[in-house]
């Protein structure tokens, strides 16, 4: 099916005339009257019929005005490019995931930066899951901040900052106070933070380097039940530190620096490519990335483009 007919037919049905609407469409009569016959082949009706020296169009064709109109204004509309955003108007809901730590110290920066500047807008937070989905590829979801580039050159990426790890324990532990040598950490009880139930990690891979080796009580899939494990106990985690600050803060939490060298950790947003373009898409990045540096202290870069892609697999 030629869609083309759609953009002839509402011209026809508008000039009634074959002449104004070959010149309303920059053709010459004769290709005009030849579409006019495609048309009329396709409907099985004569559409325009000559009454003296004009043209009358048929009761199938008064029918299909209306609803002709509409489906190529509402093409017209698929492909015209959006050049303003309403954002007092926009209505749209936006998925992002990322980490559970990560969630409570950024929603609420993000949140009330979007709902002042968009009221309708929604945004929905999803925890990372078990095992590493897809969901950028298939659309389930708008943007995901992680530690590490993706590999898939559909998906675009910036590394908005970096943090670093420290360890985490109560006020009165033995640890919030004196020198924290390696010794003294892997003495410790630990509690990791494994959305896979994992033990072990980098960490136990520098305490190796000492010729150490920690003792891990228990796993947990989330930062936030961690962290309230460490705050009723006397074990230790390890966390990220500026993500986590505004939590360690309310559960009067002590965090010090690991007593090794540990990489820092990046902070990766990710979208897919096909929302480039997508003015509403990228004033949510906007916002996020500028979320995101609030929350670890990072400076915003003089000439930061929200589409540029720091790590975009390429």
């Amino acid at each position: 099916m030629d869609l083309n007919l759609l953009v002839a037919l509402d011209a026809l049905l508008e000039e009634n005339s074959v002449a104004a609407a070959a010149e309303r469409l920059h053709l010459s009569p004769p290709a005009m009257s030849r579409t006019l016959a495609r048309i009329r082949k396709a409907t099985g009706d004569d559409i325009l019929v000559r009454t003296g020296r004009t043209m009358t169009p048929t009761p199938h064709a008064l029918a299909l005005r209306e609803e002709t109109r509409e489906l190529v204004a509402r093409a017209t509309a698929v492909l015209t490019p959006v050049r303003t955003l309403d954002l007092a108007t926009l209505e749209r809901g936006f998925t992002l995931r990322c980490h559970d730590a990560l969630v409570s110290a950024l929603a609420p920066l993000l949140t009330a930066a979007v709902a002042d500047a968009a009221p309708i807008v929604s945004i929905r937070f999803l925890a990372e899951p078990s095992v590493d989905v897809a969901d950028l590829a298939r659309g389930q979801t708008d943007l995901e901040v992680g530690a590490a580039a993706p590999g898939r050159p559909e998906i675009a990426a910036i590394e908005v900052g970096v943090d670093r790890m420290v360890a985490v324990m109560r006020a009165d532990h033995p640890l919030a106070a004196g020198a924290l040598t390696p010794e003294r950490f892997a003495g410790a009880e630990h509690v990791t933070v494994s959305r896979r139930g994992r033990l072990t990690g980098p960490i136990d891979d520098a305490l190796a380097a000492h010729g150490l080796r920690r003792r891990v009580r228990t796993a947990l899939p989330t930062t936030a039940a961690a962290l309230e494990l460490v705050a009723g106990t006397g074990m230790l985690t390890t966390v990220a530190e500026q993500v986590c600050r505004p939590a360690c803060a309310a559960l009067r939490l002590c965090a010090r620096p690991l007593p090794f060298d540990l990489p820092p950790v990046p902070v990766v947003v990710a979208w897919h490519h096909r929302y480039d373009t997508d003015p509403a898409h990228t004033w949510l990045r906007t916002e996020l990335l500028t979320a995101l540096r609030t929350v670890l202290g990072a400076p915003a870069p003089g000439a930061t483009d929200p589409n540029a892609s720091a790590a975009d697999g390429t």
